[in-house]
């Protein structure tokens, strides 16, 4: 019996489901850097030297790391670049706009400088037209780094808001931000994260038809979906195989890739996720 996996696992006298080995342009795993859970830098190189090659980048969320000294952010993306895995911003732009466009170029400047390799541009919480999130895009990618934009239909997203308040606020169209994600892409995004709001997160029921129309317009390889709770991602894996692109939390890695691999699962899923290897 020979391992589907080329990687450096035990018991690997199991076929798994295939998975390709980093840099991987599909099933991307982000995971969640301290936020929930403050934890630091001795904390992600155990977490990583156990799981880093199941790990293609670290997201800090919130703004977390304007709380944390820069030697500390700095020493995280080193340790992550030791792993093969890139350093995202988080959705933080959106504060950095309320103080104009200087503010926007010292912040890509300092974010280069401690060693973040994506912009995550997040607009849950501001009304940014779609001319306004393209310069955003070129100003980043002008800027040596990658750009990510984050769109979601739940107006007020990304933030930590229950669902009555989000209800109040409203949804936006599925057709515009498939419009704004493929105007983004031609811009020169690398990818767009979705955001859970709205979708799978604070609803009364799972908006699935959002999540099959942004695959369908945009193109699986050409988004991220946040999923940091269970079900979620593995609704994602059980529907569009494990070449989904997913943000889970750091506690989570091992879970999602037990069920990308088919190593494990539940009652729905345990068994089911196949994927020859090349």
């Amino acid at each position: 019996m020979g391992n589907a996996v080329p990687h450096d696992v035990s018991f690997n006298f199991v076929p798994r489901a295939h998975r390709p080995v980093k840099p991987r342009t599909f099933g991307v795993t982000e995971i969640r850097a301290p936020y929930y859970s403050t934890f630091g830098t001795r904390h992600l190189r155990d977490v990583l030297d156990v799981a880093g090659q199941w790990v293609d980048g670290i997201k800090w969320a919130g703004g977390s790391f304007s709380l944390v000294p820069p030697e500390q952010v700095r020493a995280f993306s080193d340790i992550a670049h030791e792993h093969g895995a890139y350093v995202s911003s988080g959705g933080w732009i959106e504060t950095v706009l309320r103080y104009g466009d200087d503010a926007v170029d010292q912040y890509l400047k300092e974010a280069k400088e401690v060693g973040f390799d994506v912009i995550e541009i997040s607009t849950g919480f501001i009304m940014l037209n779609t001319s306004g999130l393209l310069r955003l895009v070129e100003k980043v990618v002008k800027a040596g780094l990658k750009a990510k934009p984050e769109l979601g239909i739940q107006i007020g997203s990304g933030g930590d808001s229950g669902e009555a308040e989000l209800a109040s606020e409203g949804e936006k169209d599925i057709g515009d931000l498939i419009d704004r994600g493929r105007k983004a892409l031609e811009a020169g995004a690398s990818i767009i994260m979705i955001e859970s709001e709205g979708i799978t997160e604070n609803v009364r029921e799972w908006n699935t038809g959002a999540a099959a129309s942004v695959i369908n317009g945009l193109g699986l390889e050409n988004v991220m979906f946040e999923a940091a709770d269970g079900p979620v991602f593995e609704w994602y894996v059980k529907n569009y195989g494990n070449e989904v692109n997913l943000f889970v939390d750091h506690s989570q890695i091992l879970q999602l890739e037990g069920l990308r691999q088919n190593v494990w699962g539940n009652k729905s899923t345990w068994g089911r996720v196949i994927n020859p290897a090349p």
